[in-house]
């Protein structure tokens, strides 16, 4: 029996259980020689003497532990310790994008983009290695506090050198691709068929398919077609719903060749939502007519041979689950195996049409009409700068642009910027390079280094932000150049009357004698302005971004967190994505880290009763907050005998709730008790709390 305090291998101390699987539990634990936090999955005690269950496990930590990439949850370790069998991979706080999309109903476009693109990236990286993970589905993937999307749980997962899959069902049957679904060949296709159910879920908030059980679900997979998403919603754009239609076509070879020629497409609907350059193949209908001999008729009309049906140990426990709830019925099984024998056999006829076609065997058709195909993707623009998630984005492309394009390019998508001269014969001021470079993803505010020509007898304009106009005029005439002139321009980030730029650009190269024109800032334009995620972050790196905005940051108080480490941000007086005017002041809570375990809560004095005797209530509070990392200051205001007054007010997160409170009231008549926080009353929340005298 494991249990917290636990040492497996001497190496890894158990702390607690954090979920349970089909076939292994997974606990917190810490691994004492390096002095990290991990995640444990340990084999379920009555599989670990199952040597086909003990194999499985032990292939699913092999398929997947040489796999490393910022998308995909690290495998670090595998071993046993007497007869349990267990697996060590990277522990990830946060929440899974199936709980993500039932918070929030439905995603936000760019949002839903950013996040499929993230996923595919990490089943591109394991199809590289030979690695399929066929069970792609929201609950498998997580998103962490930092807003990274990472794939987990290779439970099923298999070297893709494998020809068959023997299971008749894998993975998550309102997930499972039709191939899956019939029990047939799959290979990465199934797993980019996943990922386009997973982004329909994400755009509309459910499933394409649903019924009253699996088999009726799994028939939809295989049979229906799902309604497109711009036929649901017009305010979803054209592309992307053509994007997930090809990656959800009931036929393989229809959908994406790779995850990599899906996330190209990706990337171009952000930059062009209405464009038409997503192909879809049409089926080929002109299949010849196939005769069914009188075997096959016989066969129909023959009652069936009992099916063979898996040993119970061959069985996953989902399979079992399905066989045992949801078994078919015997006339809807013939059936079905009659026209998978078809259509097999239909399939069998059109790939020969096709490679006949290609070949020139039928006197149409030509390689060209295949290259054509591939290069709609291969010409694709260049990655978009584009936000993946809150807080992340695509690094563009600077070469071929002036330095003042590449600088607007940068502020644009929220990147900043520094400046490496390169002394060339080339024309001045191209950028020659940039470091990181296109197509990497950062966070936001992180700073891309722009080189850039300057040839050897110019002068480089200096950097003139926050200097007076004065001291801006001199510096220039000292480096032999002419001040053409002011100008003023709002500014978020320097304050009235101060040098906010020049023109030409900061860095620019140019002649002596050239003439410069300063500009001065008017400060912050009275507009609203988005309030940036400052959770996680230390005070200054918070400071910075609520300046960079134009907003103003304050220090309210510090507090303990469990959730939070120490001198880092754990509570924000305005959520991110709020709209507030510029110059709004946001206040923020510093973490003191974990609370010593000898130090109580520090908890306020209730004013007494005055009265010698004492009347005590006590009220519940389940949680005030919507989402973990959450928190506020929370006030209780008791109402008894016409009289009123705040008997509680502390620093309280989501981790905290629910909690009892302990009340002292005037009398043993009930009273009201009403809750706020960060000084607003949340409607619709009152406790009616009964008092007992206790003296």
């Amino acid at each position: 029996m494991i249990s917290p305090g636990m040492l497996l291998s001497e190496r890894y101390e158990i702390i607690d259980k954090v979920g349970s699987g089909g076939m292994a539990d997974v606990y917190n634990a810490k691994d004492l020689r390096l002095n990290r936090n991990v995640a444990i999955k340990v084999l379920k005690l009555e599989y670990s003497n199952d040597a086909k269950f003990v194999s499985k496990f032990r292939v699913e930590a092999q398929s997947v532990a040489g796999l490393s990439h910022p998308n995909i949850v690290n495998v670090y370790d595998v071993g046993e310790d007497d007869t349990l069998y267990y697996i060590v991979m990277e522990l990830v706080e946060g929440i899974t994008l199936k709980k993500f999309i039932e918070k929030k109903g439905r995603l936000e476009i760019n949002e839903a983009i950013g996040i499929g693109i993230q996923i595919a990236q990490g089943i591109e990286e394991a199809h590289k290695n030979n690695i399929i993970h066929r069970d792609i589905k929201p609950q498998n993937i997580i998103i962490s506090k930092e807003g990274k999307v990472k794939v987990t749980d290779f439970g099923i997962a298999k070297a893709a050198t494998s020809n068959t899959i023997t299971s008749n069902a894998m993975g998550s049957v309102h997930y499972i691709s039709p191939e899956q679904a019939r029990g047939g060949y799959s290979d990465e296709k199934s797993d980019i068929y996943s990922l386009g159910v997973t982004l329909y879920e994400m755009l509309l908030g459910k499933v394409p398919f649903e019924g009253d059980s699996t088999v009726t679900v799994a028939f939809a997979h295989v049979h229906e077609e799902a309604v497109p998403l711009e036929e649901i919603d017009g305010m979803i754009p054209r592309s992307l719903s053509r994007i997930v239609q090809k990656c959800m076509q009931k036929k393989p070879d229809m959908r994406y060749e790779s995850a990599g020629a899906l996330i190209m497409d990706l990337r171009r609907a952000v930059s062009d939502p209405d464009g038409d350059y997503v192909e879809i193949s049409e089926p080929v209908n002109d299949s010849p007519t196939i005769m069914i001999t009188d075997d096959v008729v016989r066969a129909v009309k023959e009652p069936p041979r009992t099916p063979h049906r898996p040993k119970q140990e061959e069985l996953l426990p989902e399979e079992e689950q399905m066989l045992n709830e949801d078994a078919l019925d015997p006339k809807l099984e013939r059936i079905l195996k009659i026209c998978s024998g078809v259509v097999a056999v239909i399939i069998v006829v059109v790939i020969i049409l096709l490679v006949g076609k290609v070949a020139g065997w039928w006197g149409g058709g030509s390689k060209e009409d295949d290259k054509s195909v591939v290069s709609s993707h291969a010409g694709s623009s260049a990655l978009p700068s584009v936000s993946s998630l809150p807080d992340q984005i695509f690094v563009p492309d600077l070469s071929g642009h002036t330095l003042e394009e590449a600088e607007k390019l940068l502020e644009d998508n929220g990147l900043k910027y520094t400046l490496e001269e390169v002394e060339s014969d080339k024309e001045a001021n191209m950028v020659i390079r940039q470091e990181p470079e296109a197509g990497t993803q950062v966070e936001e505010n992180s700073s891309v280094t722009i080189y850039y020509s300057v040839r050897k007898s110019d002068v480089v304009i200096p950097t003139l932000v926050n200097y007076s106009v004065d001291a801006a005029k001199a510096e220039l005439e000292r480096l032999g150049l002419t001040v053409a002139g002011t100008s003023r321009e709002y500014s978020d980030s320097v304050e009235k009357d101060k040098v906010c730029g020049t023109d030409p650009v900061i860095g620019t190269s140019v002649k002596k004698g050239s003439s410069v024109r300063i500009i001065i800032s008017d400060g912050p334009k009275n507009e609203l302005v988005t309030v940036p995620n400052i959770l996680s972050r230390t005070e200054d790196i918070a400071l910075e971004r609520l300046a960079d905005v134009g907003l103003r940051g304050s220090r309210e108080s510090y507090a303990y967190s469990d959730k939070y480490k120490k001198d880092r941000v754990m509570a924000q007086s305005v959520k991110a994505g709020t709209k507030v005017e510029a110059g709004t002041m946001i206040e923020y809570t510093i973490s003191l880290g974990p609370r010593p375990a000898e130090q109580e809560e520090p908890t306020p004095e209730p004013t007494k009763a005055p009265s010698s005797a004492r009347y005590v209530g006590t009220v519940t509070v389940s949680n005030p907050f919507d989402y973990e990392g959450d928190s506020g200051v929370v006030q209780l205001v008791l109402a008894q005998d016409g009289k009123s007054r705040t008997v509680y007010k502390g620093t309280l997160g989501y981790e905290d709730f629910p909690k009892s409170f302990e009340i002292d009231g005037w009398s043993d008549n009930n009273g009201t008790v009403t809750i706020s926080v960060d000084n607003k009353i949340l409607d619709g929340i009152s406790f009616n709390v009964e008092f007992k005298k206790v003296q």
